[in-house]
């Protein structure tokens, strides 16, 4: 497998989705296309899920080497070490996913990306996701324009980043609720931005998916670790109760064969053993 043909198989990014709108935009702008084969092509598009599925889209037209991304490493990169140094990339957005529209659909965007200097989005009777739990980030501040018509966007960011909302609303509103929220060292500030009417763009902070199911995991085996000291709690409670319970036995015992010693001292009485024994064996 070459370097610039990658595996049919391998999973697209929206990076490489975007590549491929854009020649279809440039081919529609050329009259190569007419509306409905750019429609048809642009639908499928943002439908497919591989290589595979991206590269018949632009084949018959210019540039259509260069629409899906050219190499694909096939191996496993280390994870890096998860600080914000690590997650600003920089460089500029050229080969990003820069914009997103929703009409009467939605959008996503989340999970490993990189999130461009300036995101514009747009959602009319629709709804969008933006997610930078687990993005990078082009730069150490980015812009997200979100214009919302009757419709609503949510914004999600990591604990530690500074959010800023500077959107107007018409019967309509943006979600202020995570500004003045202290940023951690060298995190990048989020500015959410644009407008919205009938509709609403909110933003709230989560947790990333990893740390909250580490976090989820510790409680579950705190739980069990306390349920398991309960549970010897409660068998060494039993333990000590059935030690306690066959002391005082013994000791009733010994009261009583003293007592019976000390009114017949001569044994006329003996134990109940005593007098079953057969006279010979006496």
């Amino acid at each position: 497998m070459t370097d610039d043909a990658p595996a049919p198989d391998l999973r697209a990014s929206d990076a490489d989705r975007e590549r491929v709108a854009e020649v279809l935009r440039d081919a529609l702008a050329e009259g190569r296309l007419d509306m409905e084969e750019f429609q048809e092509r642009l639908d499928a598009t943002y439908q497919a899920r591989t290589y595979g599925e991206l590269a018949p889209i632009t084949r018959d037209l210019p540039a259509s080497g260069t629409a899906v991304a050219p190499a694909v490493s096939l191996t496993k990169d280390p994870v890096s070490g998860g600080s914000w140094a690590d997650r600003i990339v920089g460089g500029d957005d050229s080969g990003l996913s820069t914009w997103a529209v929703a009409v009467m659909s939605g959008f996503e965007r989340k999970g490993r990306w990189t999130a461009p200097r300036r995101f514009n989005c747009f959602a009319f009777w629709g709804g969008g996701t933006i997610d930078l739990r687990d993005a990078n980030f082009a730069d150490r501040e980015i812009v997200i324009n979100a214009v919302a018509i009757m419709g609503g966007i949510d914004v999600t960011v990591p604990p530690g980043v500074e959010v800023v909302v500077r959107g107007v609303g018409v019967m309509g509103g943006f979600d202020h609720r995570e500004e003045g929220v202290p940023a951690e060292p060298g995190a990048p500030r989020v500015i959410v931005t644009g407008f919205a009417f009938w509709g609403g763009v909110g933003v709230q902070r989560k947790l990333p998916r990893a740390e909250r199911q580490r976090l989820r995991e510790e409680r579950r085996r705190e739980k069990q670790e306390l349920k398991e000291e309960r549970r010897r709690e409660h068998l060494e409670r039993a333990e000590r109760q059935r030690q306690e319970h066959l002391d005082s036995a013994e000791r009733h015992r010994r009261e009583l064969e003293e007592s019976r010693r000390l009114h017949d001292p001569l044994n006329l009485h003996g134990t109940r053993e005593e007098r079953e024994r057969r006279p010979e064996d006496r």
